[in-house]
């Protein structure tokens, strides 16, 4: 104990005193017939240092004791289990939690600024009466996250309450066999980052070697990223029954933003939603990817392919004006439309100056002038065109 009972009364009302511990499905383990010992102010938290209720229990059948290691106080603050130090919700660490939800909860570390934060937090959640979780945890609205979803066990993991292992064991000393209540099985590598693992760690979600993990596997999630071509607002719907129809489509993309056109391919299961923004269409990708369920049917979602190669040079559309104006690429401005300073149909006399006969054409300014007599056209030639007469 941190202080005998006797010695500071007032330091003794905040000692804990509970009925049932805060404990996840995994650390209560699968017997519903379970028995706890309870041992009151029988060990100190490992976090506030405050004296309380100890629960021990074996959760199942050749699985080890186990035991509260932190007050429920504490736990509330995070809102963990007391054993494990993993979140109630979603069974991850406190690390992984508070990344996904982009919350910092910064507890004092000094003994006096700690015991007056407890205190707080004891009283606020006495008033409310509620028995959500605490800190900047419980302010949050909504504590759902498409990561979290992702990331979280939905069975719990029994595996986790298994014997430790045998050291006599691993020196080839165990003399029990198969009465031994330890594992005998092969050590981890001590190198390993999952062997060292701290409960204050944890709690506070500072390096923490399993959220790590964790958070490395979430990266390594598939994902979609948008091309590069701005012009591109057209997103490939793929796993479409043939009975699902263009407004079912309509009403699954419609949320996102105006849409221009869709094509259904109905024989191959496919169609085409092209959007009139780039926003819309990223916003849609990223929204529907992997989550997207028309009539019963997962939808496969893939970005469009561009039609053509895009403008390059002076007449190549502004990256603002091509992301509003869709798959539309026209050229900011047009060049301005020949002008003929005479009407000069045929091209027979001089054009203006810098022009050829037919003004805009670029035609030599004059033609070769004939010989005498002679057809200035082939066509105009009898013999060329087979009149002519042949003699025998």
């Amino acid at each position: 104990m941190a202080a005998s009972k006797g010695t500071n009364t007032y330091n003794r009302q905040n000692w804990e005193d509970s009925d049932f511990p805060i404990l996840c499905q995994t650390c209560l383990g699968d017997n519903p017939y379970i028995r706890m010992t309870k041992e009151k102010y029988g060990k100190e938290c490992k976090i506030c240092t405050r004296p309380f209720t100890i629960f021990r229990w074996c959760p199942g059948a050749k699985m080890r004791f186990k035991k509260t290691e932190v007050c429920q106080t504490c736990a509330k603050l995070k809102n963990v289990c007391q054993t494990c130090m993993l979140d109630l919700e979603y069974g991850l660490p406190v690390q992984v939690r508070d990344h996904a939800l982009k919350i910092a909860d910064s507890l004092p570390t000094s003994a006096v600024n700690r015991e007056y934060f407890l205190q707080n937090v004891d009283s606020a959640l006495a008033e409310s009466g509620e028995h959500g979780p605490g800190g900047a945890l419980g302010k949050l609205p909504s504590h759902k996250s498409e990561l979290l979803a992702k990331l979280a066990r939905t069975t719990p993991y029994y595996k986790r309450n298994r014997p430790h292992i045998c050291s006599f064991w691993v020196k080839g000393e165990c003399k029990r066999g198969e009465e031994c209540p330890y594992r005998h099985d092969k050590p981890t590598d001590p190198d390993d980052p999952l062997a060292d693992q701290n409960i204050k760690d944890r709690y506070y979600g500072v390096n923490d070697p399993v959220a790590d993990k964790l958070l490395n596997r979430a990266k390594a999630l598939p994902h979609i990223d948008p091309p590069e071509d701005k012009s591109i607002t057209t997103l490939y719907v793929g796993g479409l029954d043939e009975a699902i129809t263009e407004q079912d489509i309509r009403n699954a993309f419609y949320q996102y933003g105006e849409i221009r056109s869709i094509n259904t391919v109905p024989k191959q299961g496919c169609a085409f939603v092209q959007f009139t923004k780039r926003t819309s269409a990223e916003m849609a990708a990223e929204k529907s990817f992997n989550k997207l369920i028309i009539r019963g049917a997962k939808a496969t979602i893939r970005w469009g392919k561009s039609q053509g190669k895009p403008i390059t040079g002076p007449a190549a559309p502004a990256p603002d004006a091509a992301a509003d104006m869709g798959t539309m690429s026209l050229p900011t401005s047009l060049p301005p439309p020949p002008t003929e300073s005479s009407r000069n149909y045929f091209g027979l006399a001089g054009g203006p100056s810098g022009l050829g006969p037919m003004g805009f054409l670029g035609l030599p300014p004059s033609l070769p002038q004939a010989p005498a007599g002679a057809i200035p056209y082939p066509s105009q030639d009898p013999s060329r065109m087979g009149a002519a007469q042949q003699q025998f």
